[in-house]
């Protein structure tokens, strides 16, 4: 077999069991496991409320999803729990989660993946633990049960892509909420998925390229010609053949360097926005978050883009507009806003707008102000001064503390948003 000389480590992806709604469910002294139980997002934004998570038996009663399932699907009985989220609480447990890990594998050898997945890198430490790295993953298991009340589902493989598909395909479904899969198992364990979209990876639309191939299992895509996979599908075919044979050659510890760095915020709109002056004061509100984190950063930027996404397709078939502008390099209030300002009026036509984003590029650090010799040089002093100011008091005391008066009115979303972490209600205190 070919795979004979690919590089072998003891790799665990774990995944924290229904997060979300098992953090709540410790919290309300239940057993994530046993209690029905939802994680619901605020109604105004998502047309009657977004259940972000299930508890297994919320699943199992009820049939109930996750990011697909809505308040309209919810049915009348008095088991079931319905919570709001407090993603404050999630972020919490995730680092206390990923410290429990650092106790098994160097801190070097512990990446989240993302808010309930992390990859441990265990090849050089699971033999101080235990007999086998399935006998230390169940170590794991318990040492976060025991600290935090939570339940983790470990894969287990000698690379991280082999782990993750151990824990999607297998984890999940075993007693012990263990997934193994090795070179010596691919055969078994890989090339037996019938269904493509099971495999990390392959979404439905390249399973539908796939299917055109005649592809249409794990098996299939193995022994497909891997110059033919490239031919039609670039580089991911070949990604994806590697996958089929449990191959993944990544080095977890390689720093990526991003070429060209930016700094934006977006925002989805709670409703349908007509109104000019409705619209200018959430382009003025996220300009000015954007200017707060370039100052946050010490960086200036020379580029500004402004995206503008309409409720419903116009009469040419835009969706929106897209519109970017060179400007002198600055990170200040006005100037940026004043420019974001100029694309909106440049471009709108009157649509009913539902997303905003603002996105700055062409980074450079804050050396000093540059003075413009056309303006007065101390007037320009003092509003660079003002801004440090507001970012100051807003670091002490919180953005709510000091806003502008158009925040307040109608249109106004930033000091809703500054209560949002993730897109979702931050909670109250939880300890």
């Amino acid at each position: 077999m070919f795979t004979d000389d690919e590089p072998r480590g003891v790799f665990f992806l774990i995944d924290n069991k229904s997060f979300y709604a098992s953090c709540e469910a410790v919290q309300r002294g239940y057993n994530p496991l046993k209690v029905p139980l939802v994680v619901m997002s605020e109604a105004e934004n998502t047309n009657g409320g977004l259940i972000l998570a299930t508890s297994p038996e919320a699943k199992r009663l009820f049939h109930l999803k996750a990011n697909v399932s809505r308040k309209r699907d919810l049915p009348r009985d008095p088991r079931l729990q319905v919570v709001p989220p407090r993603m404050n609480l999630y972020i919490q447990r995730n680092v206390q989660i990923n410290e429990i890990f650092t106790q098994f594998t160097s801190e070097n050898d512990v990446w989240p993946y993302s808010i309930d997945e992390s990859i441990l890198d265990m090849t050089h430490s699971w033999r101080l633990f235990g007999n086998s790295p399935r006998e230390v993953a169940r170590l794991i298991q318990k040492t976060v049960r025991e600290k935090l009340g939570l339940y983790t589902t470990v894969g287990i493989g000698d690379n991280p892509v082999q782990a993750k598909i151990a824990l999607d395909v297998y984890a999940k479904h075993t007693q012990d909420l263990i997934g193994e899969i090795h070179y010596e198992t691919v055969a078994k364990k890989i090339w037996t998925i019938s269904k493509l979209t099971d495999v990390w990876g392959i979404g439905r639309r390249t399973a539908k390229r796939l299917n055109h191939l005649g592809i249409h299992n794990m098996y299939e895509l193995a022994h497909t010609n891997p110059y033919l996979l490239k031919q039609e599908m670039g580089v991911i075919g070949a990604q994806l053949f590697a996958i089929a044979w449990g191959v993944d050659r990544s080095n977890l510890k390689y720093k990526h360097v991003t070429k060209s760095a930016s700094i934006g915020n977006s925002q989805v709109l709670p409703r349908d926005y007509l109104k000019q002056s409705e619209i200018e004061t959430v382009i003025k509100e996220i300009g000015e978050q954007v200017a707060a984190r370039l100052r946050h950063h010490n960086k200036l930027t020379d580029c500004l883009s402004l995206d503008i996404g309409f409720s419903y397709a116009a009469e040419d078939g835009r969706a929106g507009f897209h519109h970017a502008l060179k400007i002198d390099s600055t990170n200040d209030n006005r100037e940026i806003t004043k420019q974001l300002l100029f694309l909106f009026r440049k471009n709108w036509e009157g649509q009913a707008v539902r997303n905003i984003a603002v996105y700055s590029s062409g980074l450079t650090s804050n050396a000093g102000q540059q003075l413009d010799l056309f303006a007065d040089p101390a007037r320009q002093v003092r509003k660079e001064e003002l801004n440090y100011v507001i970012d100051e008091i807003h670091k002490r005391f919180g953005f709510t503390k000091l806003v502008y008066a158009t925040s307040l009115t109608r249109g106004g979303t930033a000091i809703e948003r500054s209560k949002l972490v993730g897109g979702h209600n931050g909670g109250n205190s939880y300890e």
